[in-house]
C-alpha cells in the first residue's frame, strides 16, 4: 500500500520532469565566446577546484540541450558557487541573452554587484544593480537600460520581480540563497521571457521542499563538495546560559589575538509573548563586559536604515569594531575574513538552514573559527536534535536531511516550503527504500513508454490527465 501511494507520487513528478526535458522549449547556448574566454584566461588568478569544473560542465550540458534547465547548485559557504554562476552567466551573454541574479537582501545583492563588477572590469559587459532603496529616477533609468538590452547582467533583490522590470531577452536566471524566497516569488522570473529562461538556484543548505525535489522530484542537482585550499571547517560548540562567563572569556581571548566576533540575537527588543534574549538587552550586557575604550562594538538590525546598516557593517569590515551585535540580518552577504567567532543566542529557536548560514559568516580566512550555539538549560527534543546536528556536521546536505526529518518536505507540487506531504501511509524519509523502488519503477515505465500510449498504461495516462494542476509549481525549484 505504501508502494502504491509513493508510485503515484513519483508518477506525478517523473512525468512532469519528462515533459520539461522533452517538451518544454529551452534556449540553446551553443557558443563559448569572447566574454567567457577573456574572463577565464585574463581575469581568473587561481585554478578552479575539480568540483567547480565538474559543475560548470554539467550546467553547460543543460544550457546547450535545447530544454530548459532547472538545476540546484549546492555547496557550503565559501565553496565558490558564485564564481560558477558567473561563468554560466557569461555563456548566456556570449549567446546574446541577458541574465539576472536575485539575492534576498540588499547587503548580499550589493556585495555581489561589487564583486562581479570588479571581476568583469574591462570586458565591456553592462552590469547593473537594482534594489528597492534606489531613488525612483535612478530606477527608471535602470529599467530603460534593461528593456533596451544595454544591461547584460542585472543583480538585485525582490525589486527584480516588479511588473515593470522587463527584459529585452532574458535567458538565464540565478537565484541565490533560494530558501529565502517563496515558491510563488521565484516563479515570477519565468514570466519575464517568452521562452522560459534557464534557472540555476544556489544554496548552502537546501530547504526540505527543494531537497525532496532533488531526491524525489523534478530538480537536477550539482554539488560543489570541495573547499578551496586553506579553508578550515568551523568548530561548533554548544553552551548554555550558565556557561556565559566562559563564553565571554573565550571571546576576549580571540579578540586579544586580533580577531573579531559576531553575536546574533533572534529579537531586536524584548517581547511580552516570547521568552527569548533580545538584541538591545544583549548589547547592554556585552558593553558591560567589553567596555570602551578598549573595545568597540557595532550594532546592526532590520529596523535600521540602509545607510546606517552599511556604516556599521563597514566599520566592522575595516576592523574598527571588534564585536558585531546583530539580528539575522547578517545571515547572508557579510564577508569578513578576520571574524573567527559566531555566537548565536537562543539557537534552538532557529531553523537548521538558518543556523548553517549564520555559521558560514566565520571561517572565511585561514584561522580556526568557532560557532557557539547558546541555549537555555532546558531543551525540547526538537531543539536538542537541531543542536546535535549542528555540532556533529558542517555538511549542508546532511543538515538538510535532518531538516527534512524535523520539518517535512512541504507540498512538492504546491507552495508550501515545509510540512508533511499528504500521504496516508508512506513517509518519504523513513521509507526511503520504497521511495527508491517506486521511483525506479516509474522511470522504467516512462523509458519504455514516454507518452503512456500502451494499452497496459492506459490507467496511468488517465491518472495524469485527471490530476494535472493549473500551474506546475513542482517545476519551480
Amino acid at each position: 500500500m505504501k508502494f502504491e501511494e509513493l508510485f503515484f507520487l513519483q508518477l506525478d513528478y517523473q512525468y512532469a520532469k519528462h515533459e520539461r526535458q522533452h517538451r518544454s522549449e529551452g534556449r540553446v547556448f551553443g557558443v563559448i565566446g569572447d566574454k567567457f574566454n577573456r574572463f577565464y584566461n585574463e581575469k581568473l588568478t587561481f585554478e578552479l577546484t575539480g568540483a567547480q569544473k565538474r559543475v560548470v560542465k554539467e550546467i553547460r550540458a543543460d544550457m546547450k540541450s535545447g530544454h530548459q534547465m532547472n538545476r540546484l547548485l549546492q555547496g557550503d559557504v565559501g565553496s565558490g558557487k558564485t564564481l560558477v554562476a558567473l561563468l554560466s552567466m557569461l555563456i548566456a551573454v556570449d549567446n546574446g541573452c541577458q541574465t539576472c541574479l536575485m539575492a534576498p537582501t540588499e547587503i548580499l545583492a550589493t556585495q555581489h554587484y561589487a564583486n562581479i563588477s570588479k571581476m568583469l572590469d574591462g570586458l565591456g559587459i553592462g552590469v547593473e544593480l537594482l534594489t528597492g532603496s534606489l531613488k525612483s529616477t535612478e530606477k527608471r533609468k535602470i529599467k530603460q537600460r534593461i528593456l533596451s538590452g544595454d544591461t547584460q547582467i542585472l543583480i538585485g533583490t525582490h525589486a527584480l520581480l516588479e511588473k515593470d522590470v522587463q527584459f529585452k531577452n532574458l535567458g538565464f536566471v540565478v537565484i541565490d540563497e533560494q530558501h529565502r524566497f517563496g515558491v510563488e516569488q521565484r516563479s515570477k522570473l519565468w514570466s519575464k521571457s517568452i521562452i522560459p529562461p534557464h534557472v540555476l538556484v544556489m544554496t548552502a543548505t537546501p530547504i526540505p521542499r527543494t531537497l525532496a525535489m532533488t531526491l524525489y522530484g523534478d530538480l537536477d542537482c550539482s554539488i560543489i563538495d570541495e573547499l578551496p585550499p586553506g579553508r578550515r571547517p568551523v568548530m561548533t560548540l554548544h553552551s548554555t546560559d550558565s556557561d556565559r562567563l566562559k563564553v565571554f572569556s573565550f571571546m576576549r581571548r580571540e579578540i586579544n589575538k586580533g580577531r573579531q566576533v559576531y553575536i546574533v540575537y533572534p529579537l531586536i527588543e524584548e517581547s511580552e509573548t516570547l521568552d527569548l534574549n533580545d538584541l538591545m538587552d544583549g548589547y547592554e550586557s556585552v558593553a558591560r563586559e567589553f567596555p570602551l575604550p578598549d573595545y568597540q562594538i557595532s550594532i546592526v538590525h532590520g529596523k535600521m536604515s540602509a545607510e546606517d546598516k552599511e556604516y556599521e557593517m563597514n566599520r566592522f569590515k575595516r576592523g574598527e569594531t571588534q564585536i558585531m551585535v546583530s539580528t539575522t540580518v547578517i545571515e547572508v552577504g557579510v564577508d569578513v575574513a578576520n571574524a573567527t567567532v559566531m555566537v548565536i543566542e537562543n539557537s534552538e529557536r532557529f531553523g537548521l538552514s538558518q543556523l548553517h548560514q549564520l555559521r558560514g559568516r566565520v571561517g572565511r580566512g585561514g584561522e580556526q573559527s568557532y560557532c557557539i550555539l547558546m541555549t537555555g538549560n532546558k531543551l525540547s527534543n526538537t531543539g536538542r536534535e537541531r543542536i546535535k546536528t549542528m555540532v556533529e556536521t558542517t555538511d549542508g546536505f546532511r543538515i538538510a536531511e535532518a531538516d527534512l526529518r524535523l520539518r517535512g518536505p512541504g507540498d512538492l507540487q504546491g507552495l508550501q516550503q515545509s510540512g508533511i506531504l499528504q500521504l496516508k501511509l508512506a513517509d518519504i524519509v523513513n521509507d526511503e527504500t520504497i521511495v527508491r523502488a517506486a521511483r525506479e519503477t516509474v522511470q522504467d515505465i516512462l523509458t519504455d513508454d514516454p507518452d503512456l500510449e500502451k494499452i497496459e498504461n492506459g490507467c496511468l495516462r488517465l491518472y495524469i490527465q485527471k490530476n494535472k494542476r493549473g500551474f506546475a509549481w513542482g517545476r519551480i525549484s
